[in-house]
Order: C-alpha cells, then structure tokens, then sequence
C-alpha cells in the first residue's frame, strides 16, 4: 500500500477573507461517506480505506501522519478529550484500535511504525466511536448495540441494546458523565445510565428519516439531534422537563429566510459597501441539493455577536452550533433558533468540492478560525478548509441595524417634531371649579330659571339645617388599599420574585357566549380592565373583589383597552370603529372619536408620551391625537360635548402595509414607536424626527399579532438595557426576544401550542419572566435565561387569550403583590400567586387568565 497522494497546501482557494483549502488529497477510494474527526491540533480521515491519515491544523508544513493496522476499511474515527496524551480511535469491522498520538509520532522520527492497542476485535459494522470525557471509557455504537470499553482493561463494561436500527451517533453528557445518549436510524434516541446498563428514557419516532448526528450542549442545557432530511430537533436536557421537546427547525426553510433577510440588509447598505466577493456559480447554473446534517459542533461567537446584558442574555451565556450539510455550512444559534451565517460551497468557485458526503467542523473558543474537513459526494476528494468566522458572520449582519435606537431619550425633543404640538384653546380652559363643603356653602341670589323676570320662591337664601355631620376621621376598609398604595409600605419591587404556581381564586365573569378580548392593570395596580366581545368593558378591583363598574356604549367586539398613566381614564377600541375614553372615577365615558374619523379600522391604540396623546393605529397609518376632556362639573350643561380630540401628525408604514399591532411606552417620555406589519416586517419610528427609523423583514413566519415591550413599572428600578427589550408573537411562530438597539432576536421561546388564535403575551414587572396564553387551556411561564417553559399554569376551560401582570397590587394577606392576569375564551379570570419571603412580609406574583366557554364566564385568583 503506497502513501496517499496528492496532498498539498493550496493557496487559491482564498476568497474574500472567508475560506482558505490548505490541503487536498485524492484517495484511491471513494470518498463520500468516510468518516471524519477534527481536534484543537488535528484532523482525522481515512484515505484507501483502511489508512488513518492525520493533518495538523496548526502547521500545514507538517507531513501528514500515516496510521496502520486496520485490516477492512475503516468507518468510525474520535478524538479523546485530554490534551496530554492525546488519543484517538479507529474502528473497521475486523478491529477496534486505540491510538497515542505522542507515542506514534515518537515512532514516525525513529523510523519504526506506529503501532496501536487493539481494543475488540469482530464487533460488527461499527458507525461511531466516543470517548468519555476523562478518556477511560469509549463507547463503540456497533449495529444496534453500544458497548462500553474500558480502556485500562479493554474489557466490556456494558452492552445497551434498545435501537431497532444501527446506532448512527452517540454522546456522553458533560455534566452527569454517567449518562450517554445514542440515535439510531430507527428514528429515535435513547438516555442510557452507563453505569449500570440501564436505560433511563426512550423517545418516540422522531421523524421518517434517519437521525445522523447528535450534539450535547453544556450552557443551554440542551440536546440536539439532526437526521436527513434536514431537520433539527432540540430538546431540553433540564432536570424536571423530562425531555421534552423544545422545538423542531427545518434548515431549509431557515436557510432561504436568511438569504432574503440578508438580500433586504445588502440592499440598504449605500453602493460603497461591497459583499466580499465569492466567484460563484452563473444563476443558470445553481443546482438544488439536498440539506441532511452529517455533523454538529460547538461554536463560540461570544465575540462576534453581542447580547444585552441583562437575565442571563449575555454573550457568554448564549450557545451556537455548527451545522455541517452537503450543500454548506451553518452557524445556529440555540437561544434564537436562527442562522447567524451560511456558507454555500457552491458560492466559491475555487473549492475543490461543492457537493459533501461527509463533514467535520471544529473551532475553539474565542479563536476567529475554524477548521473544516469535507469529502466529496460524487468523488475521490478530500479537504480541509479554514474559515475566517469573523469575516463571515459580519459580512452577513445588518450594518449598524438600530445601533442609535434606544427606549430611553437622548436628545431634546425637537421645534419641529409632533411631539411639541399643544392647541391653542387648551392654555384658554377655564380651571374646573372647585366644590365648597357643604357647612361653608352660600347660596347666590340667582333665578333657577332662564330669564330675570321671575324670582325664586324661598331658595333664595342659604339652609339652616344641617343635613348631616360628616365623619372625616373614620377608617374605612376601602381606605386602607389607597394607604397602603401611597404609604411607605409601598417599597421598591423585588427583582428576584419567583413566578406564579397555584390556584388561588376563582370568579364567575358573565353568563354567556362572549369571549375575553384584552385586559390590562392599571399603573398603580388597583384596577383590572377587561374588554369582552358582548360589546361590554368591565373594571374590576385587583383583588377581584365587589362589583365591577360596566362600561357600555360600543357596538361591537372591545379590542383594546390601556389605562392612563395617573390611572384616571380608560382607552377603548372596538370593532364597531370607534375609540372610546372613559372616566373611571364617574363611570361614564367622556370622549368618543367615531369611525367617520378614521379611514380603516383602528387595530391598536394606547396612551402616549405620558398622556399627552392617544397613538393608534388605522390600516397602514399611525396616527397621534392630541386630546382634551373636560372636566367640569356643570350637571345644566352636561349634555353639551365639550371634551374634543384633534389629529395632529400621521405616518405610513414603509410600503404602506396594514399595521397589526403597536407598542410605544407611556410611563415616561419616549420618541420610538414600534410596529408590526401585516407583511411580516418590524418598523421602529421616530416621533422626535417624525419618521421611519429602522425596519427588519421575514420577523416570523406569519403576521405579528402583538408586540409587547419591557416597560417594568412605577414600582421597579431595571437595568437601563433592560428598557430596549421587547417581544413579538405570531400564531404558530412562538415568541422572540428582540434588542432594540440591535434589531436582533436574541431568545426565542417555544412550547406553547398557538396555531390558529391569537394568545397574548406580557413582561413581569421585574422583567424576568415572560408569560403567554395557549390553545391547551393553559398559560405558560418562560425565564429570559431559557427557550423553553418553567411553568405550565392549569385551571381554564379553553384557549387562554391574554394574560396581564400587575404592577403591585395589594392583597388581603400580603403585605405586596406581583399580580399576573390571564384572560381566555371560557370567560374565566384565573389569579395566581407565587410568594418569596423577604424579612416578615410575602411578596406575592399572581396569575390572571381568562378564555372561552359556550355557558358562562368565571374568574380563578391564584396563588
């Protein structure tokens, strides 16, 4: 047998400052589906079969290594995991064969041959090898069996069978090392307790096609697995999830939503700015190929992609994976569950294979290299490459995409901007008069009827009796939340409150078909808006006690409700076209805009720049209006119309698409509007400048129905990077986390089932944790930190709509209250509670939900 041929370094397959082939080499085999294995120093392959050829990555001048002993060709190569001594395994169907890569290269300048430890001889086919993480234990995967080798003893410590199909991948979890998980082409994988040879849990099938690779990682927990039809299933590793299944990710759809994001990035960047060239193909003559995963990697970024700071979103803390495919490469990212960077073959043209069989990828943390081993699928051929992972990922990033946005101001509002507009005849309201108690009130000599001819008979001068003596030291019951509100009990919110978990109360809404549109707390935490499709608006007490005040006028379906900032007045949208503002304190509406003001149906609407404006939104447009209500109290006149309301600036969307939902903060001054629109874009606008700002494509696979932003509350101090945090949901799509000052997705959160209706979500006041409705009759419960649920929160009767949190609601138990309220279909109002003792008082997160049910509505507090 001759030395392998044809290895050299090639520099021409530099381009760009992406990719560089340092090695080539032409087996006398084919060599599509070798296996392949790459380590910090080397890569491993076999050439003419049975050959174990070794590159060092770190110095190409070095002579290739040249390992013998196998018999059959050979079809399984890894790496150990110490650095000294270095080992690494081959396994063919005749030999399994352990080799010290210090002491082979010792042989190799003495002149003699390496000669390996023959660990099991005739195992059967075996199509992975692993080493356990201290190096003592390897894990052959032969047919549908794994056996564990000792290496010291090189005897069998146990044999797991289960697979009905050959065991296709093998990992060995990094923090119980006593664990190892196995996929197979039966479609499946398997938990397996090494130690004892048991096993601890086996999957259901996965898919139709075969799982080829298998990846473990340490920081997110989690469990990824790809087969061949270019899927990925990602499962959570956590203790207490029992496995379940995060989420499932086609590349290929993936892979064409980054190509149009980039397309839409390239095409804003001005004429100057050039995409690193890549020679590729003519159009005519791309061809589509297949996406199977043939292998996963870590990969590190922490210095490429920055990550806000704030909940364990930090760049140290976020995992990405290489993704090796016949057609390219693929950098994910396991907290988003997006492509940070694609590298097609096909797009350089100097590459000497653009077609894989096989692939291997390694690359060390915080190392702008990374090394790639490729075979070619219809040839003889085999690579390695160096990428520039930099270069990459940058070349396809946004350039400076919402780099100068940011929640909170840092300019001056500008003479020209909206946000200055007052109207003339505001500063010219008289002050409403102020009422006189009653033991000091005189009676003017004035007619009682509208002419001076005629005199009043015996009103004219003041009472003598005394009707009766109030009592202004008498504590009351109701007093005691408005005390407790404004009194120094009220202390700063507690950051580290834990979420909701049981079921604490339950109330009876409404006897009736009507669905629970929306529902929002007020500011200060006392009241509880509820919009329900009988047309009616419902305020209740946060501790959905007494009565609640109705509100009636609408014509159809309430769609939206927000509170003021001093929590005085209700803004309400419904589906008849009209925007109602209500009194909460006299229970009666007190500004109506009919639908003849509006050219579309209003979608969204809210308080703004701290009451000083009603936003919304009407088809493609955003509109401000500047509004007045009147407050006084002249019951003569009462039926004159005196509050009024005036459009004072309004701004399309870019291509003029409908706007689906809005979102802009009221608790303090703020120029930046976002929106979502019926085309899937997100377009953040600046009232300061009085237009469009920034805009992202393709921000789900449908259209945004609610975009919902960390606004914390009057009783919480955040990080200030904590502000520039929100979250869009679309059915069907889940929920992403997004920086605004980068326009990125930086979470992504699924395992609520949300196909068909629209459930809502909403931030805790601690900005921690983000809640949702569901199809399932449940509301669920994400941590920043974590992609997938912490709690699943049971008690309705059918679709959870809308949830909500209190800012700090006081409770009769609890001394203060965190209070989270989740409206369904079913009309049920569910209150929950998780409390953390901090000294001698319970601070207490409670849980509201609502959803539908065909006979009566009811609400459930919870704790």
């Amino acid at each position: 047998m001759g030395e392998p041929r044809g290895i050299f370094c090639s520099a021409q397959g530099c381009v760009g400052d992406v990719i560089i082939e340092q090695r080539l080499v032409e087996s006398k085999e084919p060599a599509s589906h070798v296996p392949l294995a790459c380590s910090a120093q080397y890569c491993a392959f076999p050439v003419d079969g049975n050959v174990l050829c070794l590159w060092n990555t770190k110095d190409p001048s070095y002579q290739p290594l040249t390992l013998r002993g196998h018999h059959e060709p050979i079809t399984a190569v890894a790496f150990g995991n110490t650095v000294s001594p270095l080992l690494i395994c081959s396994a063919s169907q005749d030999y399994v064969i352990m080799w010290s890569l210090d002491e082979c290269r010792q042989k190799v300048l003495q002149g003699l041959s390496p000669r390996g430890v023959i660990m099991g001889t005739l195992l059967g086919q075996v199509l992975c090898l692993r080493l356990s993480p201290d190096d003592r234990t390897v894990a052959v995967c032969a047919g549908n069996k794994i056996l564990m080798l000792d290496i010291e003893s090189r005897s069998i410590l146990a044999e797991l069978e289960g697979h009905q199909g050959h065991v296709t991948a093998a990992e060995f979890c990094p923090w119980q090392t006593h664990i190892i998980i196995s996929v197979s082409e039966d479609r499946s994988f398997k938990v397996w307790d090494h130690h004892v040879g048991s096993l601890i849990y086996n999957s259901p099938v996965l898919t139709a096609f075969p799982l080829l690779s298998l990846l473990i990682d340490a920081k997110s927990r989690q469990l990824v697995t790809g087969c061949a039809n270019g899927q990925l299933w990602i499962f959570s590793l956590v203790e207490g999830h029992h496995y379940r299944c995060v989420t499932r990710v086609s590349l290929k759809k993936k892979s064409e939503s980054f190509s149009r994001r980039v397309e839409s990035r390239l095409c804003s960047l001005p004429e100057e700015s050039q995409r690193p060239c890549t020679h590729g193909l003519e159009k005519g003559e791309e061809v589509e190929a297949s996406l199977p995963v043939l292998g996963l990697a870590p990969c590190d970024l922490s210095a490429i992609v920055s990550a806000p700071c704030v909940w364990g979103l930090s760049s140290e803390t976020t995992s990405c994976l290489w993704i090796g495919s016949s057609a390219g490469l693929f950098i994910f990212n396991l907290a988003n569950f997006e492509l940070e960077a694609v590298l097609h073959y096909r797009d350089f043209r100097s590459l000497s294979i653009h077609v894989a069989g096989s692939c291997a990828v390694m690359s060390k943390a915080n190392d702008d290299k990374a090394i790639c081993l490729l075979t070619s699928l219809f040839g003889r051929k085999i690579v390695m490459l160096e990428i520039r992972v930099a270069a990459l990922v940058r070349s396809q990033q946004g350039h400076d995409a919402g780099r100068h946005l940011s929640v909170l101001p840092r300019t001056c509002v500008g003479p020209t901007s909206p946000l200055c507009f007052t109207t003339a005849k505001e500063s010219k309201t008289p002050p409403a008069p102020q009422r006189q108690s009653a033991g000091r009130s005189t009676v003017k000599d004035q007619p009682l009827v509208f002419h001076t001819k005629v005199r009043s008979s015996g009103y004219a001068s003041a009472l003598h009796i005394t009707m009766f003596s109030p009592k202004a030291n008498t504590k009351k019951r109701g007093d005691h939340s408005s005390r407790r509100r404004d009194g120094p009990r009220c202390k700063e919110y507690p950051l580290e409150s834990s979420p909701p978990t049981k079921l604490y109360k339950q109330r009876v809404l409404a006897h009736g078909p009507a669905a629970a549109h929306c529902v929002q707390y007020s500011g200060d935490g006392q009241w509880l808006a509820c919009g329900l499709a009988n047309h009616l608006l419902l305020v209740f007490r946060a501790d959905l006690s007494g009565t609640p005040t109705v509100f009636s006028g609408h014509d159809g379906a309430v769609s939206t409700v927000c509170w003021s900032h001093d929590s005085r007045w209700l803004l309400s949208a419904s589906q008849d076209g009209t925007l109602r503002l209500w009194s909460l304190r006299r229970a009666e509406l007190a500004l109506c805009v009919g639908k003849d003001v509006f050219s579309k149906p209003v979608r969204s609407a809210q308080f703004y720049y701290v009451d000083t404006f009603v936003l919304l939104s009407s088809g493609p447009e955003l509109q401000l209006l500047k509004y007045h209500i009147d407050t006084c109290k002249d019951e003569i006149q009462r039926y004159k119309q005196k509050s009024r309301c005036k459009r004072v600036f309004r701004l399309p969307t870019t291509g003029r698409t409908e706007i689906t939902s809005l979102s802009a903060v009221n608790d303090f001054y703020s120029y930046l509007v976002l929106t979502a629109g019926r085309n899937r874009t997100l377009e953040v606008f600046d009232l300061n400048a009085g237009r469009s700002a920034a805009m992202t494509v393709e921000v789900h696979s449908r259209p945004v129905h609610q975009i919902c932003q960390n606004k914390g509350s009057s009783f919480t101090t955040q990080q200030h990077e904590a502000y520039n945090l929100f979250a869009t949901t679309a059915s069907g799509d889940g929920i992403k986390l997004w920086d605004l000052r980068t326009l990125r997705s930086e979470r992504r959160f699924e395992g609520h089932p949300n196909h068909g209706y629209p459930c809502g979500i909403a931030f805790s006041p601690c900005g921690r944790y983000v809640a949702s409705g569901a199809e399932d009759r449940h509301a669920y419960m994400y941590d920043l930190g974590s992609s997938t649920f912490s709690h699943r929160l049971a008690g309705h009767k059918d679709t959870v709509t809308s949830v909500a949190f209190s800012p700090a609601a006081p409770q009769r138990a609890c001394p203060e209250t965190q209070e989270e309220a989740s409206f369904g279909r079913d009309f049920s109002v569910l209150l929950r509670e998780g409390r953390l003792p901090i000294g001698n008082h319970y601070w207490a997160q409670c849980l509201l939900s609502m959803n539908w049910c065909s006979t009566l509505s009811e609400v459930v507090y919870t704790y």
